[in-house]
């Protein structure tokens, strides 16, 4: 029988984790959820091709049932939570794209415990996932640290084209004059990338390593746009911030063991910026790096992430749950699975 499924927030993350899972032959598109009142009761193959005909309600009570719901709403676990426990008495296992469930149990204990009593309570599962958080910062340097018997100190530099994302560049202060960026930053509302605090605590765990601090540092913006630059659903207007420059570390014995650093921006070609992404795992016998030239696609690497995690979920333990407590099996790309 097919995975019946729902997915909650239909922006363009949303959207596009539909058209993945409708085209796979393992699950069955069974509902759909936005609280925009002009997608109510619109029928979701109106909104992607080859999607069915079930219509977008405004509630969770209003959702058919289903084994598993795709959550891709807000990027903060407080806010997401009514929403993940109202799924998971419902009896349904949950995947979320906040980036804050990543590896939450550090920063919001109370919530972890709250969401896992409810899971297990219901017989289902919760795991939060996505690219980044999720994999390039996370995930992949804790399967390539097998190579080496012991890490010294781990690296990860990206730059990430944010051109296909919607509402989320909000939070990075693209399109805003310089001013009004520094104004809006000090004010906490550009905040740039969730979920470094994530990624860094799911590397310790998976190294069992004990940090001293996890140190976050301000966003910093970094290009202004020449000329307009258009994105998939924004306008990056000329003389706006175009990129800005994120960086958080982990700290053990006094010293820096975990870097990552990410430029987030609307690219054009001719940016003098590094491109593409970069892994380096410091490790006793040898040092481990993996580069990406032209970079990671995020925006589809997030879809992926969570399309290719439904089956898994259904799969698992009750509970709340993070990627590490899931076979590696779990993760990996479901294109057999696809129809035709």
């Amino acid at each position: 029988m097919p995975i019946a499924v729902a997915v909650v927030g239909l922006g363009a993350t949303g959207l596009a984790i539909v058209e993945a899972l409708a085209a796979r032959r393992d699950c069955q598109l069974v509902g759909a959820l936005d609280i925009r009142p002009d997608l109510n009761g619109v029928e979701l193959s109106s909104l992607v091709a080859g999607a069915p005909g079930v219509p977008v309600v405004s509630s969770t009570d209003d959702l058919p049932a289903a084994d598993v719901a795709v959550v891709a709403t807000s990027s903060w676990i407080a806010g997401v939570e009514p929403v993940l426990v109202a799924l998971v008495r419902r009896g349904m296992n949950v995947v979320s794209i906040c980036e804050e469930l990543r590896d939450p149990a550090a920063r919001h204990p109370e919530i972890v415990a709250r969401l896992d009593a409810a899971a297990r309570e219901h017989g289902v599962s919760v795991l939060g996932t996505g690219c980044n958080p999720g994999m390039l910062m996370d995930t992949l340097p804790i399967v390539l640290s097998g190579l080496t018997t012991e890490v010294e100190r781990i690296s990860v530099r990206r730059t990430a084209d944010m051109r296909r994302y919607g509402a989320i560049l909000q939070k990075f202060g693209l399109g805003l004059p310089p001013v009004e960026f520094d104004e809006r930053r000090a004010a906490g509302e550009v905040m740039g990338h969730v979920g470094f605090d994530q990624s860094i605590t799911a590397l310790a765990r998976g190294l069992e390593w004990t940090l001293d601090e996890v140190e976050v540092e301000p966003v910093e913006r970094d290009l202004v746009a020449a000329a307009d630059r258009v994105a998939d659903h924004v306008t990056v207007a000329a003389g706006t911030v175009a990129s800005v420059v994120h960086r958080a570390r982990g700290t053990r014995a006094g010293g820096a063991v975990i870097e990552l650093v990410t430029r987030f921006g609307i690219f054009e070609p001719e940016d003098d910026v590094p491109r593409g992404d970069l892994l380096t795992i410091v490790g006793r016998e040898q040092t481990i790096t993996l580069s990406a030239p032209d970079g990671y696609e995020s925006f589809a690497s997030t879809v992926a992430m969570a399309a290719n995690a439904v089956s898994g979920l259904v799969e698992a333990a009750p509970g709340f749950r993070t990627l590490l407590d899931l076979p590696v099996s779990a993760l990996a790309s479901k294109g057999a699975r696809r129809v035709g």
